[in-house]
């Protein structure tokens, strides 16, 4: 049995942002990954030639702490700017502040509905949420469309405590102006996007791999908290003083023995978002959005984005490439890889992107864990969950230890923080 002082269970950004603080601290740490690659959701892939981030992957980090590590790779700056596709119309994003594309009367249709919108005292989901921001006719085109895409849960069993300034608000000036221009200014909520010239996202993070104690194919199977052991899939058993955990809070509470039937029971209630993605090498230099939301029913994906255009590095020369995402609740595929194929190839003929013959090939992975779902009630359960891994000294942080929507620099700092 080896002894290890601080036991890190995956090689995703959390867990090397933990691996640096300790260290910077001067203790030993060691990062198990099940996989054959640390990097964990910014890893990527090569199809034939063309590179591929594990969904779409771009960094408006401002933090000091994350900017001092990201900015050690050469990058490229892009202008926060997307583009969303409904039946044959492509507008910019976010909608409601840009209907001039549309007829003068499905706008005059949309802005009476958002000036009827309903003023909801004590909002308790993010259907009533919506309603209350937009009006009926443009939530239930394209905000509640596009949940039951990209959340697949009905909005009604959702909670509005992921919003933040994720969603931009209705402002009847920005809704007017936007209807009679096209000329509209961005409102994302931040204005620059960054992404490395050479590598992929995961360039961004490779220097922390390389500096950090990483031992790959190294799965956990078991974990004894009292004794302070973790089992391996390989046979082996790990005695540690601290455990860092950035697995999915389901998983770790599976793994953990003799866990009350309560925090069980809140395990199971956790839900997150599977995605499926299908990567598009084209051998044409296309000239693609960096990416865009799709709200048609008919199309599975509920978001694309382009490779190419984040870094022509990441395609041969005179070609371009797009990666759709289609995301569904829970771990069980709804499609098969065919299915989604040939679902995707019928998108791109609807939005007009290429033709046949310019598609050299299309690739399918699937990633069992893309994004917490907020089900109304489920902090509750999480706090269980928490209180619980506190009391047994169990460090768990990032996107599925924590059990938060964290993008990758909040990820990074939720890792370095536990330490």
């Amino acid at each position: 049995m080896r002894h290890i002082p601080i036991v890190i269970l995956g090689g995703g950004i959390a867990g090397l942002g933990a691996s640096l603080r300790a260290r910077e601290l001067e203790q030993y740490a060691v990062i198990f990954e099940a996989n054959s690659s640390a990097g964990g959701l910014l890893d990527n892939f090569i199809v034939d030639g063309f590179r591929f981030d594990n969904a779409v992957h771009l960094s408006f980090a401002s933090e000091p702490a994350v900017r001092s590590i990201f900015d050690r790779t050469p990058y490229l700056t892009h202008p926060a700017e997307s583009k969303c596709f409904n039946q044959d119309v492509w507008l910019k994003h976010p909608v409601q502040n840009n209907l001039f594309p549309l007829s003068a009367h499905r706008k005059v249709e949309l802005i009476k509905s958002f000036l009827k919108r309903p003023d909801i005292a004590q909002i308790k989901n993010y259907e009533e949420w919506l309603l209350s921001q937009y009006g009926e006719e443009i939530a239930l085109n394209w905000p509640i469309a596009y949940t039951y895409k990209y959340w697949d849960t009905p909005p009604n069993q959702l909670s509005i405590n992921w919003v933040g300034n994720r969603m931009r608000r209705a402002e009847l000036d920005e809704i007017l102006f936007g209807a009679f221009s096209s000329e509209t200014p961005n409102t994302y909520y931040t204005k620059e996007m960054r992404y490395p010239k050479v590598g992929g996202y995961k360039s961004f993070i490779q220097s922390l791999i390389d500096e950090a104690n990483i031992e790959l194919n190294k799965r956990a199977v078991r974990i004894d908290q009292i004794c302070h052991r973790i089992y391996l899939e390989n046979g082996e058993i790990i005695s540690y003083d601290k455990l860092v955990s950035t697995l999915p809070l389901p998983i770790l509470v599976g793994m953990m023995e003799d866990v009350p039937e309560n925090v069980s029971k809140s395990a199971n209630s956790l839900e997150a978002t599977s995605i499926d993605l299908i990567s598009v090498g084209f051998n044409v230099a296309l000239d693609l959005d960096l990416w865009f939301y799709i709200y048609d029913e008919d199309i599975y994906a509920s978001r694309a984005y382009s490779p190419s255009k984040k870094s022509t590095n990441n395609v041969p020369e005179g070609c371009s490439s797009l990666q759709f995402e289609i995301y569904q609740r829970g771990r069980k595929a709804k499609y098969s890889p065919e299915q989604l194929k040939e679902n995707v190839l019928y998108a791109i003929k609807k939005m007009k992107i290429a033709k046949d013959n310019e598609i050299v090939f299309m690739h399918h992975k699937r990633l069992d864990w893309g994004n917490v779902i907020f089900d109304v009630g489920m902090e509750e359960n999480r706090e269980v969950i928490r209180e619980y891994l506190v009391k047994g000294d169990v460090r768990s942080c990032g996107r599925f230890g924590e059990w938060d929507y964290l993008w990758s620099n909040q990820s990074f700092i939720s890792g370095y923080k536990v330490i």
